[in-house]
């Protein structure tokens, strides 16, 4: 890239190369120290954890000592108010946290086993790791992952990938500026077949490793040439002037560490992740106020865990977030009108809950244009529409990560995994400088259904009701739990469009709970009226949403199910409700339907009869809630 005249670029790359007992640091170690000389990358040797991917990141750290002695605190040594713990610092899913470690590690005759320093009394790094393996469960966690996810856990930010086959013409600028901006770099080589992962390349280069870059640096030439990985002691090094390898030896500090040219960089490595500390492009040299919006969710089986486009049936409800793009920015490229913002997505906990069987999922979103709309965008707009913009592939990483351009307006942020029904948490960020970024929520709760129309006149159906009623009420003319049960079974029985195993014995005392106006717990002739017109209204909505009728509906139907029936209710409610009432199919029986709508009644009958000033606020005592 860019050889101008006797210039080439060239780049500093680190690799961290390959009966346990756990010992109290003064046990291998007579005088032991936390850091000595100052934290620097020489002080992260690989040992036999497969955590290559994090120390690459601790080495990006070291060159940044504002990043590095935010993760690391100070103060800590093994002589001053020692106490035999340390603390480290990490973002974790959006904000802050302590971990706080004892000076146990784990060792093999007398030698540390995972990460060690050049310094066989300094111990920072191995304390390190060790708190980074608390915070997500145990070592065993840390095999295997990628640099970007260690970067962002160091500082927060967000992460940009560049495929080399893919790269932009400036990628050498952008590296460059990077740096300058104290941005952290790793890179790597990718294998198609897994088997050959940490295999050996013809240049010395390992297949799967994590690299980082730790210096970029323009050098002058004596003679034109190209060359391959520089080492000290190989033919090309006679091409760079004195004064030059002068100043790459003081920067190239051990044996895993080399220089290479930026041309053999591109050749050779399939990927770089660039961290950037605040959402600055890298190929501008503006500077913008940038604004990071966090919001955390969740994906719930059979209610919001909706997969992709491909599975228009429960993509819409998936979680939705409004993005508002208020006003173009102030340098538009080839004079268009458009905002540019991040959009991050990133799956929680899933490392920690490996040991459970746990795995990334496959995550993307999806961007659409809206017009006005405030609520949760239902299934026939997803039909209907195209998406403006979305990730560039779904993928099994902790994070998806990309920057758009989009004219000013209102849009819809669709995050989701690839398959429907994967159940997990996640946090999706939102930087920008001229945005609005919110959670759209289906409603706020209320009812507003309305009452059951009538004609006037008792259809045959009605008298039919009131003879079975009569005989089973006797004289009193009231029923029982059970003797409902009896009742609405017997009803229900006559209706062949209607597919269910009859009502449980806890559905009909909720509708006794409901409808039992003078507490007696029993309910009379109109009471049952009332209650049966209710369950004529909800029948009709269940037909509806029963495409197969098979005598279910959809969990995910569910949502608008109870719409239709007047309820609006938040996302919560609604993973609730179907934690409760779906079947491990994620479907939901009448009896199960009518039961759910029994209990929002009653439950917003007795809001509505505290509400007494009618603003939507009530203040419950103990006994009240009761």
């Amino acid at each position: 890239i860019m050889r101008n005249e006797k210039k080439s670029h060239i780049l500093l790359i680190t690799k961290k190369a390959n009966s346990l007992m756990i010992c109290v640091l003064q046990e291998i170690c007579d005088n032991p120290q936390f850091i000595v000389g100052g934290a620097s990358r020489t002080d992260i040797c690989q040992g036999d954890l497969g955590d290559c991917w994090l120390l690459a990141a601790i080495a990006s750290l070291t060159l940044n000592d504002k990043l590095l002695y935010r993760i690391v605190p100070q103060e800590q040594s093994f002589s001053e108010g020692y106490a035999g713990i340390f603390h480290f610092q990490f973002w974790h899913y959006g904000d802050w946290v302590d971990v706080v470690v004892d000076d146990r590690i784990p060792t093999f005759n007398n030698q540390l086993v995972f990460t060690k320093s050049a310094e066989r009394n300094e111990f920072w790094s191995a304390l390190l790791e060790k708190a980074y393996a608390k915070l997500h469960g145990s070592y065993e966690t840390l095999k295997g992952g990628n640099t970007a996810e260690a970067m962002e856990d160091f500082t927060g930010g967000v992460t940009e990938f560049y495929e080399m086959k893919e790269a932009p013409k400036e990628l050498y600028k952008i590296m460059l500026k990077a740096l300058e901006r104290g941005s952290l770099m790793g890179c790597s080589i990718d294998s198609l077949v897994p088997a050959r992962f940490e295999t050996r390349t013809t240049t010395g280069l390992v297949k799967g490793h994590a690299y980082s870059v730790t210096a970029v640096e323009e050098v002058n030439l004596l003679l034109f040439s190209t060359f391959m990985i520089i080492s000290f002691y190989s033919k090309e090094w006679e091409t760079i002037s004195k004064a030059e390898k002068e100043k790459l030896q003081q920067q190239n500090a051990e044996d895993g560490e080399f220089w290479m040219s930026f041309e053999d960089f591109k050749k050779n490595y399939t990927k770089i992740e660039i961290c950037n500390l605040t959402p600055d492009a890298l190929v501008d040299n503006k500077l913008h106020k940038w604004t990071v919006s966090v919001n955390e969710g969740r994906w719930v089986r059979g209610c919001s865990a909706g997969g992709c486009r491909n599975y228009p049936d429960t993509f819409w409800t998936n979680p939705q977030y409004r993005l508002r793009l208020l006003e173009e920015d102030d340098d538009p490229e080839d004079d268009e009108v458009a905002c540019t913002f991040v959009v991050a997505l990133m799956q929680k906990n899933r490392r920690k809950e490996r040991k459970l069987g746990a795995n990334l999922f496959t995550i993307g979103f999806s961007i659409y244009e809206m017009h006005g709309n405030k609520q949760h965008m239902q299934k026939e707009f997803f039909v209907s529409s195209t998406s403006k913009a979305r990730s560039r592939a779904y993928i099994n990483l902790r994070e998806v990560t990309q920057r758009f351009r989009l004219s000013p307006g209102e849009y819809v942020i669709v995050p989701s995994t690839y398959e429907p029904h994967q159940e997990g948490e996640f946090i999706l960020r939102c930087s920008y400088s001229l945005v609005q970024f919110s959670r759209v929520y289906f409603s706020t709760p209320m009812s507003d259904q309305p009452a059951p129309a009538s004609t006037g006149e008792e259809s045959e159906e009605d008298q039919q009701f009131l003879s079975i009623f009569q005989q089973i009420a006797g004289d009193l003319m009231e029923i029982s739990a059970n003797e409902l049960k009896d009742v609405l079974n017997k009803v229900v029985s006559k209706h062949k469009d209607i597919h269910t195993e009859g009502f449980s014995r806890e559905s009909c005392r909720s509708m006794i709970a409901l409808m039992d106006m003078d507490g007696k717990g029993r309910m009379n002739l109109q009471e049952f009226r009332h209650l049966w017109n209710k369950i004529k209204q909800w029948q009709g909505i269940f037909k509806q949403y029963d495409f197969d009728h098979t005598g279910t509906i959809s969990s995910y139907e569910m949502r608008n199910a109870i719409n239709d029936a007047g309820f609006r209710l938040n996302n919560q409610l609604y993973d609730i409700i179907t934690m409760r009432y779906a079947n491990e199919n994620m479907n939901v029986d009448f009896d199960s339907f009518v039961s759910c709508l029994v209990r929002l009644e009653g439950m917003f009958r007795a809001f509505q009869a505290f509400d007494q000033g009618g603003d939507g606020t009530i203040r419950l005592n103990v006994l009240e809630v009761r």
